[in-house]
């Protein structure tokens, strides 16, 4: 009864917004257009896009600047459900917050390795971070060099892994973007126990741990058999979290010396035997099929859980990334077909 009582109102309000959600159909037509001024002006038409679009000259829009546009409508969002939810529920939104934040961390990190002399724009993190995040990002956005970056993120979390990075002989723009990867996933195996119980705790520990498995298996595919990297590096490389897969499921994967062993050794794990269609170069792809899955299937049994915030933030970042996607193949005038392809993976 208390989950129910505590998550009521808001599984109200997140049922509300998920029927806003793009169906199919409407990404159909969407891939069906010839220009992303058309792309604009379709989703204008949207509820849940007409009050972030309506201001803006679609005419003179390119895509970076939808991109920024339709991510603001996911931050949009989390801060619709915060409002609505207790401090227990908060408490998860503010570990998922990490997930923004080191988006908007690497962004940074990107233009230094670049070499941009331009500020990083970052503009469609401002009003969000101001309300939700202790991170400086004026001081942010004005960094032009790796130093700057570091030092702006002096009193945070992210501060230590970066710095622990910084001049190790091992700091390419990969090794930073890794270590700040491995703190989070680290930082929430670790505090999910301390933050959460009941229903929440299983549906956390679910969701976490197979996107952990999921995300080591793919890493150990691409460092094996795509940069022939040394298994001591592919280790490196790992969540150091064990959920379904085996440590010596793990170890026999990294030590492999095949495609062909890798594949059977992934057939014999937890997933190889649930889903027995996983093929080693359709990974990402059952990775994202395999996430939705997993909360989508979680929400319903669970309604009255964190699965159903958690379930509804996947989907809404999913819809964002399928209409980034979908933009940029009208972009370049990829056919109808191949634009659906790409979204349909995504």
């Amino acid at each position: 009864m208390g989950n129910l009582l505590s998550y009521s109102g808001l599984s109200t309000k997140i049922r509300a917004m998920r029927s806003k959600l793009i169906r199919q159909e409407q990404f159909e037509a969407i891939a069906a257009l010839q220009s992303v001024p058309q792309v604009v002006a379709y989703l204008k038409k949207m509820p849940e896009y007409q009050e972030i679009l309506t201001p803006l000259d679609e005419e003179n829009l390119h895509r970076g600047e939808v991109e920024k546009v339709l991510q603001k409508s996911i931050f949009r969002d989390f801060m619709k459900i915060y409002y609505f939810a207790n401090q227990e529920q908060r408490t998860f939104l503010a570990l998922y917050l990490k997930r923004y934040e080191i988006r908007a961390i690497k962004a940074c990190l990107r233009s230094v390795f670049d070499r941009r002399d331009t500020k990083t724009d970052i503009s469609q993190y401002r009003e969000f971070f101001l309300r939700h995040s202790a991170l400086d990002i004026d001081r942010l956005e004005g960094c032009t060099t790796l130093q700057e970056v570091i030092a702006a993120l002096a009193g945070s979390d992210y501060y230590a892994p970066l710095s622990a990075i910084e001049g190790s002989g091992h700091d390419s723009l990969f090794d930073f973007g890794m270590a700040l990867d491995l703190y989070y996933f680290q930082y929430i195996w670790k505090m999910k126990d301390k933050l959460f119980k009941g229903y929440d705790l299983v549906e956390i520990t679910k969701a976490y741990g197979g996107k952990f498995d999921m995300l080591n298996m793919q890493w150990i595919y691409r460092s094996r058999l795509y940069y022939q990297m040394e298994p001591a590096d592919i280790y490196a490389l790992l969540i150091p979290v064990d959920y379904k897969l085996k440590k010596e499921e793990i170890n026999a994967m990294v030590e492999c010396s095949s495609r062909e062993e890798l594949q059977q050794i992934i057939n014999r794990t937890y997933y190889g035997k649930k889903y027995q269609n996983i093929s080693l170069l359709r990974l990402e792809e059952f990775y994202i099929f395999m996430m939705r899955e997993i909360l989508r299937q979680e929400a319903f049994r669970h309604p009255y859980s964190v699965a159903v915030i958690y379930s509804y933030l996947y989907q809404k970042e999913h819809e964002v990334n399928r209409l980034t996607i979908a933009t940029e193949c009208i972009r370049y005038g990829v056919s109808y077909e191949e634009t659906m392809n790409y979204i349909l993976k995504n």
